[in-house]
């Protein structure tokens, strides 16, 4: 965080603080629900002293309060009512009309993807300017669907206009893990939106920041080819580039470990769902995919 940078310090506070919170959770298993719990999502409780290490890293490698506010966005704490912005939040998190009846993992996507372009060398990138707003971020391939995300944060934003709405995209993300069983991660204002898409070309932006699910991966089989598809070991070929890809030129490029990596990846994908229309799978990763858990 050693940076005057407004782009750098407010990225490193919101995407870093993710894999804290996945890092620290104990190992659970969601609240019953009315079906049976299927053996196959089981979990173990994990050794103590092993449990002891992560939650200790994970409190002492990341602060997600970061410093002081000081040289963040024009607007202060002061001026934009964030407890009443957070309680209408909260109203929207449980809608029937969407997916499981939740929007926090759509919610919880837009932060990430709104945040996952950034580039610790350069300082470009991030969540600050809600660059998504624009066409050209907005027709990355990466981001397709999100776009009803923002508009379930529309009358939000009408409601509160003292908010930039890069803020408001990370904290309605905040609010949604909160609001799933997570914790509640303190909030660090002061994200300025750009005012238009010349930021794209300034800083030379292009698509391919954002980690793509099968780049450098054989094409897309239907299920009837899909053995041709498979190597000796049974793993998709061209598994090799697609982890140097995550690695390299993704996470390595904003400052993650693996164990970080696996942290983001792993636990933003127990939320939400695939779409055939967006990503052309289809159906949740995990049996519970509104609750936050390590399924």
């Amino acid at each position: 965080l050693q940076t005057n940078s407004n782009d750098q310090r407010t990225m490193k506070l919101n995407i870093l603080a993710l894999p804290a919170v996945f890092l620290g959770v104990e190992a659970f298993a969601p609240s019953p629900l009315p079906q049976q719990q299927s053996s196959a999502f089981r979990k173990q409780s994990s050794p103590p002293s092993k449990l002891f290490a992560l939650n200790t890293y994970a409190r002492t490698k990341w602060n997600p309060r970061g410093p002081s506010t000081s040289g963040f966005g024009s607007a202060t704490a002061t001026s934009v009512p964030y407890d009443a912005i957070r309680a209408e939040l909260k109203l929207l998190m449980d809608n029937p009309s969407w997916d499981d009846g939740s929007l926090a993992p759509i919610f919880i996507r837009l932060a990430w993807h709104s945040s996952g372009t950034y580039d610790a060398a350069t300082g470009t990138g991030g969540s600050n300017g809600a660059g998504m707003r624009f066409a050209t971020e907005a027709a990355d391939p990466e981001n397709a669907g999100l776009e009803v995300a923002r508009a379930f944060l529309e009358p939000v934003k009408r409601k509160f206009p003292s908010i930039s709405y890069s803020d408001l995209w990370i904290l309605a993300a905040y609010v949604g893990l909160e609001h799933t069983g997570g914790p509640m991660i303190p909030f660090q204002p002061g994200r300025m939106d750009h005012p238009d898409e010349t930021y794209w070309e300034l800083k030379n932006m292009s698509y391919g920041r954002l980690p793509a699910a099968e780049k450098y991966c054989c094409p897309h089989l239907d299920d009837s080819n899909v053995s041709s598809s498979l190597d000796e070991t049974g793993k998709v070929k061209g598994w090799e580039g697609l982890c140097t890809h995550v690695r390299n030129e993704v996470f390595y490029r904003m400052g993650f470990n693996d164990q970080e990596i696996v942290a983001l990846l792993c636990g933003g994908h127990v939320y939400g769902r695939c779409h055939p229309n967006f990503s052309g799978y289809a159906g949740p990763w995990v049996e519970y995919p509104t609750q936050f858990s390590n399924e």
